[in-house]
């Protein structure tokens, strides 16, 4: 496992002198990492920070590594003691949970959180929940968002449907793949089956990714006949006029 060692000292006695000092916390994550099968691959410090500190931005090596620092490569983050990381114990679940949302583990080479008493636990779990909540908040607004964005026309994301391409979130036509459309709703007003279409557009055009047409892609352009005359939906809602520029502008 790699591994980054921290260190933090603080003016109120730690600085130097007392058994937590520089060199004391170096020695014991050491000693752990090579018992626990850890590679210390970098090392961050904050030195001779006050012991009122927890909140402020004077502990520029913590923060480094709570956002600069990702899985892979680090997996994990090794101190000598619990407070090391924050004398508060919602701060240190707090750290620890933005950690573990980035899959790096905490770990404490004394005491992980006994100081923090019997409800650590029920502490960590809790933010645990509270960040997944926030995390489902997240995807709601986020499809809310399409949702309406969508019911007003505009196009809500995802791959763009053949003929267009995403631009700056707005469907543009491509022209070479527009010429496409037209020619596939010209012969399907002729007649032809599926499997007819796809092997006459075959003989001039390739689908996207140098891929031939079949029968389904054919049918999937068919279905979107709506799209094409410059309407829009957005999942299971109903078409409305889109905002984009229409391929079959005269009906096909």
């Amino acid at each position: 496992m790699r591994v980054i060692g921290y260190v933090r000292v603080s003016t109120d006695g730690q600085f130097g002198e007392d058994k937590f000092g520089v060199e004391a916390q170096r020695d014991m994550i050491e000693t752990y990492c090579k018992e626990h099968d850890m590679e210390i691959v970098d090392w961050r410090e904050d030195l001779g920070i006050s012991g009122a500190s927890e909140y402020d931005e004077e502990r520029e090596g913590f923060y480094s590594i709570v956002n600069e620092v990702h899985n892979p490569p680090i997996e994990g983050v090794v101190v000598a003691k619990s407070d090391r990381i924050a004398r508060d114990m919602n701060l240190y679940f707090y750290y620890k949970m933005l950690l573990q949302k980035k899959e790096i583990e905490l770990y404490s080479v004394t005491d992980e959180t006994s100081q923090f008493g019997e409800f650590a636990n029920v502490i960590q779990s809790f933010l645990m929940f509270a960040a997944e909540q926030e995390r489902k908040n997240i995807a709601r607004r986020t499809l809310g968002g399409r949702i309406m964005k969508a019911k007003s026309g505009g196009y809500a994301g995802g791959r763009a449907p053949y003929g267009y391409i995403a631009n700056h979130g707005k469907l543009i036509i491509n022209p070479e793949e527009a010429e496409v459309v037209w020619l596939i709703f010209k012969l399907r007003k002729q007649g032809k089956s599926l499997r007819q279409i796809a092997k006459l557009v075959n003989e001039e055009y390739y689908a996207r990714n140098k891929g031939d047409f079949n029968a389904m892609t054919i049918s999937i352009i068919l279905k979107n006949k709506k799209l094409y005359q410059g309407y829009y939906k957005y999942a299971s809602d109903e078409w409305v006029k889109g905002k984009h520029e229409a391929i079959l502008k005269e009906t096909a």
